[in-house]
């Protein structure tokens, strides 16, 4: 609800009035760990439905829950300027990863993170846990957890100041690719709407996380893959300096392969071109981990 009244104030903004349609996705109701047979658009497809079915003209998602692969019926109009990238470990304390009493129980849904987690303390319990920033921070409160891990990004946006946690540098960990930006879809055939959604895309954003789910498409990871990637677009006036750094993992953190990357290109009124270029560089990161082996973590993973 949050992203979604803060794209509607975004619009307002640009002269387009809106009206809410909340909906609840698959993936708000199942609260069973997500697994191989279940985790693609869990969180996506009720919202996406809404656009087929004309319920309703926008849908806004966190774009690390949007799958990579391309559905000719919509159009990503926008990727909003992105929040922070990082994860949080989170106690009622405010302990630190390193002062968690061995074998503690860690809480996360993500196998990104639990490959990364098991890799920097080997002897926790990881265990998964579901449901909204509340529900988890209640799971946590009622003892189920020593600590759960979870997106600065969403503890921000909701103000959770008093949220006692301690951010991961991203050495430790990766973030997921997309994370911590809004993707906004509309219908291939809307083009009105399509010209007022694109005014709220953030380029440098859009370079940035084109590169990282290139990465996560080119090696089929889906969701569920340990994969993690974080980019970097900063632009002058006339040039774009695009980094990438991505980790493949196996699930039991012992496995690490790491790849580096970066591309200069001109800033110019070519947005499709600069996307591509974008694009090109996540497909080389993404040819170097195969010929590196990642092929045969992610398949681990499923």
């Amino acid at each position: 609800m949050w992203q979604a009244h803060y794209v509607a104030a975004k619009l307002l903004a640009c002269g387009v009035e809106t009206t809410l349609v909340p909906l609840v996705s698959g993936g708000d109701t199942d609260m069973r760990p997500i697994d191989g047979t279940r985790q693609v658009g869990l969180f996506t497809k009720r919202i996406q439905q809404a656009l087929v079915d004309d319920e309703a003209d926008i849908a806004v998602h966190s774009l690390k829950d949007l799958p990579t692969a391309a559905d000719e019926r919509f159009v990503l109009a926008a990727v909003a300027e992105r929040e922070t990238v990082t994860d949080s470990f989170v106690t009622l304390d405010g302990k630190s990863l390193s002062d968690l009493a061995e074998g503690a129980k860690v809480g996360t849904g993500s196998t990104r993170r639990v490959a990364q987690l098991k890799s920097l303390r080997p002897d926790l319990e990881i265990l998964p846990i579901r449901g909204n920033v509340q529900t988890r921070l209640s799971k946590l409160a009622s003892g189920e957890f020593a600590a759960i891990v979870l997106a600065e990004a969403g503890l921000l946006r909701l103000e959770m100041d008093d949220v006692k946690r301690v951010s991961f540098s991203l050495d430790e960990m990766l973030p997921a690719p997309g994370q911590g930006a809004l993707g906004i879809e509309v219908r291939a055939n809307e083009p009105v709407v399509l010209e007022a959604v694109s005014k709220l895309d953030d380029l440098a954003t859009r370079l940035s996380v084109t590169t990282e789910r290139t990465i996560l498409a080119a090696l089929h990871g889906g969701c569920l893959a340990p994969i993690a990637a974080y980019s970097q677009a900063t632009m002058s006036n006339d040039q774009v300096e695009l980094t990438v750094k991505a980790r493949v993992m196996s699930v039991d953190g012992q496995q690490r392969l790491e790849e580096t990357a970066s591309a200069s290109f001109a800033n110019d009124s070519d947005v499709t071109g600069m996307v591509d270029k974008a694009a090109d560089l996540g497909r080389q990161v993404a040819d170097r981990f195969r010929e590196a082996g990642a092929e045969a973590l992610i398949q681990s993973a499923r």
